[in-house]
């Protein structure tokens, strides 16, 4: 497996962002592809994803890393009570590409990212966080509790 290898969960939105604003469940998929390679298809660019998903951006320097792989496993463990939330995970272990989203964040070797649905940047971790922290950190955004109805805090 090539060390360019990028992994993104991206967004299938049935009927468009308009749709997602307005409480349509949204749908994710798997798409792996080579960062390098021409025939990749594109992520969802940062701005694309405002009012539409939290983007949970995780940066390695490798896939091979062990704390991009645990991190991987972690989030993969909780992926439909990240969907329930409008998560899209976003990857990057490439470095050497500087691709939109290293330029967008300037992460340091490992790095998980937390983009709000407004698309502020609500947390940064150097480590892997459990996938219960960050689904508990997402409920007591403003932006979820008013999802939700929410008063709580």
């Amino acid at each position: 497996m090539p060390p360019a290898r990028l992994i993104a969960i991206a967004l299938l939105l049935a009927a468009g962002p308009a749709a997602a604003q307005e409480g349509t469940p949204l749908q994710t998929t798997t798409v792996a592809a080579q960062s390098a390679a021409a025939e990749a298809p594109e992520q969802p660019a940062l701005e694309d994803l405002v009012w539409v998903a939290r983007p949970i951006v995780v940066f390695a320097d490798t896939p091979n890393d062990p704390r991009f792989q645990q991190q991987m496993r972690m989030l993969d463990e909780r992926a439909d009570e990240l969907a329930e939330r409008d998560v899209v995970i976003l990857t990057d272990t490439d470095p050497a590409a500087n691709g939109p989203l290293r330029t967008a964040l300037r992460p340091r070797g490992f790095n998980l990212v937390l983009i709000d649905i407004d698309g502020t940047v609500a947390q940064r971790r150097p480590a892997p966080t459990s996938a219960r922290e960050l689904i508990n950190l997402i409920d007591r955004m403003p932006s979820r509790r008013q999802e939700t109805g929410s008063r709580r805090q």
